[in-house]
């Protein structure tokens, strides 16, 4: 018995060495065109070198590992692909996906560890869309936050997890619980960032960044897929508002409105918030707001589709929401092409959880068709979103010092987005996921 207990521990100890020798090893990677740098500057035949999961080196043409002085590097031939930095999704909802033919009720009868499990295949998907990073905002801090340990450990697979864990909601509002016996949502409310007043509002930041919280989701608006006829103007008050804003930037937090109604928008512009998910109303003074306030439009152009589709195929779909779907989306691309006229700063996000997780690049499709070009989709992407995480040290690009996060794909998504909806080779921080040449 002790024998064979030397001979496991051997075994082990000998994958342990193996797999760490591996995510140190040197990798280069000859690149038959890239997108590199803040500008996001197309680049033929480069050769990248990753050491330590970061890129080291960046030389033009392709370099044999004896003249880089690395003979024992792994070479990763992309010769024939676009390569170009990893992905950046900044609004997802990981824990969930809208199914019709669900139980609606299902959430009464499992347990977190349902929602955990449920998730993981929602976390490879997204990571072999070529999407590195997310941003999850809403879901419950006793799924996600176990979740995005996971998969820093390497024990699940999935993209880098900015979260937000519980969103800060007023009683009643958009991401209270909704449609149900008043004695029932007593018991079971929003969770932790449920707040009325400031003082209650300071509090409820504080609770939600003692949690784990990387950033501070509120609802400043009503919301469309919440089951109350409650539209989706301004809910919070200004002085919450402010509370909230000062409280989480005071603790180092972002802090992010999901917002629809023009009001809405307006007063968490005013109150300070870094970015705006929707913004499916929009007007002059709005912009002008963000421009102030260096705000960025995280517009979500999926969602609105994804909803709009289940209107005219779900018969179950609660009138509410229903309703809400008709007058709220049509609304919606008048709104972008508005941002997008006047250059309000835009990050890449699609609600996924509402869409299918590992569709995300079917965002791009709607950008493009509302008015970006390719080039300003990518970077919605790419670097923008990078610098709304506060990560633009790390992430977004490819050059020398950042993460080696880096996805390819057959042709040029300069000439033709819809490319990235089939990725062919993902590796986040130097560590291969994908690799479908």
């Amino acid at each position: 018995m002790k024998q064979k207990l030397i001979t496991i521990l051997a075994a082990l100890s000998t994958t342990i060495c193996s797999a760490a020798s591996f995510a140190t090893q040197t990798q280069v990677i000859y690149a038959g065109s890239m997108l590199a740098g803040a500008g996001q500057t197309l680049e033929k035949q480069r050769t990248i070198v990753i050491e330590d999961a970061i890129i080291t080196r960046i030389e033009k043409g392709y370099v044999s590992v004896t003249d880089l002085a690395l003979p024992d590097a792994k070479i990763i031939d992309l010769k024939n692909q676009f390569v170009l930095p990893g992905l950046i999704d900044m609004h997802v909802h990981v824990t969930f996906e809208r199914d019709a033919s669900a139980n609606p009720h299902r959430w009464i009868t499992e347990y977190e560890a349902d929602y955990a499990l449920r998730s993981v295949k929602y976390l490879q998907r997204t990571l072999a869309a070529g999407f590195t990073s997310v941003r999850d905002l809403g879901s419950s801090y006793k799924v996600i936050f176990p979740l995005q340990r996971a998969v820093e450990r390497g024990d699940i697979q999935g993209p880098r997890i900015f979260a937000a864990g519980d969103t800060i909601t007023p009683t009643g509002g958009h991401a209270d619980l909704h449609g149900y016996r008043k004695d029932i949502s007593d018991v079971i409310s929003g969770g932790l960032g449920v707040c009325d007043g400031a003082d209650d509002c300071r509090r409820a930041v504080r609770e939600v960044i003692k949690s784990g919280a990387d950033v501070i989701k509120i609802t400043a608006t009503g919301g469309v897929l919440s089951n109350t006829a409650a539209g989706v103007n301004q809910q919070f008050t200004d002085q919450e508002l402010t509370a909230i804003v000062d409280t989480a930037h005071n603790l180092a937090r972002s802090v992010t409105a999901h917002a629809h109604g023009t009001s809405g928008i307006k007063a968490a512009l005013r109150a300070g918030v870094d970015s705006i998910e929707h913004g499916s109303y929009l007007d002059k003074e709005t912009v002008k707001l963000f421009k102030q306030h260096n705000a960025y439009l995280v517009p979500t152009l999926l969602a609105g589709q994804t909803v709009s589709q289940e209107v005219l195929s779900n018969p179950n779909m609660p009138v509410a929401i229903a309703n809400k779907v008709r007058t709220v989306v049509p609304n919606v691309a008048a709104s972008f092409k508005l941002a997008l006229k006047n250059k309000v700063n835009i990050a890449f996000g699609t609600d996924s959880g509402v869409s299918r997780h590992g569709n995300n690049a079917d965002e791009f499709l709607w950008l493009v068709k509302y008015g970006m070009t390719e080039k300003q989709a990518i970077m919605s992407a790419t670097v923008n979103a990078a610098k709304l995480l506060g990560e633009q040290d790390r992430l977004g690009q490819l050059s020398v010092g950042k993460q080696a996060d880096i996805i390819s794909v057959n042709g040029s998504p300069l000439d033709d987005i819809t490319t990235l909806q089939n990725v062919q080779f993902v590796m986040k921080a130097g560590q291969v996921y994908k690799h479908q040449l």
